[in-house]
């Protein structure tokens, strides 16, 4: 492990990893605000308490401190099990080794294990996903240009017969052509370049408010959750609306075509906004965030998609282009953010969490 050169330790600050400096004595020097999160309590309360009054480890980790006090030796561990004074046991994999660190001798660094898993998890989604969406943009690319072609020999067709009857016929070419460029030219859509700057996020979701209530004026109830001590954002507003809507009209959507629905017993979606911090988005850290949920009562999105809720083309409704959540992702994304659900019967939430200032 290489060792921290005596300097202000507030780049530590911005790491996602738990970070704890120990003096000679395993008492408690420093605790980074992912360490601070882990341990559920601040470097106020713990500043000089010994490591061991905070949690309980094994004896393994306490022959690794031993030596790396006496020997200065590195220690890495795996799936190392930590209990809380709170009763709670983490699992973590841990690195423990000397430090240079003004006023401490040990550093030692602990990672969640399901924090580890759950970003290479994303890491992974959001390759494939990419990945998936290259295809798709070059298939769109591909398909675009003949169906120009077919669209104007119909339109020649059309012209040349005789028989009013036929004519239907070279309409339904037409308007099916027309429909399919319609998809690929969405498809293609949201590669425009960004147009960044500062905005509302509560301006946002009042515009997108509007608009539900208006076309589904009786079937929909829209609920606001806010904090309004949000800051500005920096974002693109017509991606953002854009975003917000779609995740929106396909929760809509959803709770009228359940049986049931209507005027007399309407559906809810609740808009709600928090601030997060000392989040990790797109393997940045950032000491603050937006989250921004979007909460429904449906009927839940089918557990045969859920894996797949994001690709292009994939769609849980009759009649849908399986487009709407593509399109939010890639906004999301442009953003630097994250977007994630959880779903089941009576519940559906979408989280998207933005950046408020700079990594």
């Amino acid at each position: 492990m290489p060792k921290i050169a005596s300097h202000p330790l507030s780049g530590l600050d911005y790491l996602s990893s738990s970070v704890i400096l120990l003096d000679q004595h395993l008492a408690i020097r420093y605790l980074n605000p992912a360490a601070e999160n882990l341990l559920a309590t601040s470097i106020k309360v713990l500043a000089g308490r010994p490591l061991s009054f905070v949690v309980t480890y094994s004896h393994i980790l306490q022959t690794a401190l031993d030596n790396a006090l006496a020997h200065d030796w590195n220690y890495t561990g795996q799936n190392i099990e930590l209990k809380r004074d709170d009763g709670e046991l983490l699992h973590v994999n841990c690195t423990v080794g000397p430090t240079e660190a003004p006023g401490a001798r040990l550093l030692v660094e602990l990672w969640p294990i399901e924090q580890q898993l759950k970003a290479t998890r994303e890491e992974r989604l959001i390759e494939q996903q990419q990945a998936n969406r290259e295809l798709i943009r070059n298939l769109a690319h591909e398909i675009k240009n003949p169906l120009g072609g077919i669209r104007g020999a119909a339109q020649l067709l059309e012209h040349e017969l005789n028989n009013p009857g036929l004519r239907e016929y070279t309409q339904v070419i037409i308007k099916e052509a027309d429909r399919l460029q319609d998809l690929m030219q969405r498809l293609l859509s949201p590669h425009r370049l960004m147009q960044p700057a500062p905005v509302n996020i509560h301006e946002i979701l009042e515009r997108v408010r509007s608009l539900l209530t208006a076309e589904f004026p009786q079937t929909l109830k829209v609920q606001r959750d806010y904090d309004i001590s949000l800051p500005d954002l920096v974002g693109d507003r017509e991606q953002l609306i854009q975003a917000i809507l779609n995740i929106t009209r396909n929760a809509a959507q959803a709770i009228i075509d359940q049986p049931g629905s209507g005027a007399a017993n309407p559906g809810q979606i609740t808009l709600r906004t928090r601030t997060a911090r000392q989040v990790t988005l797109a393997k940045r850290r950032y000491r603050l965030a937006l989250e921004l949920q979007v909460i429904d009562n449906g009927p839940g999105i089918p557990e045969d998609i859920r894996e797949r809720m994001f690709y292009p083309l994939v769609s849980g409704r009759e009649g849908g282009s399986g487009l709407g959540l593509t399109l939010a992702q890639s906004f999301v994304q442009q953003h630097q953010g994250t977007i994630e659900c959880e779903s089941r019967p009576g519940y559906t939430c979408f989280t998207i969490r933005l950046p408020l200032g700079k990594a």
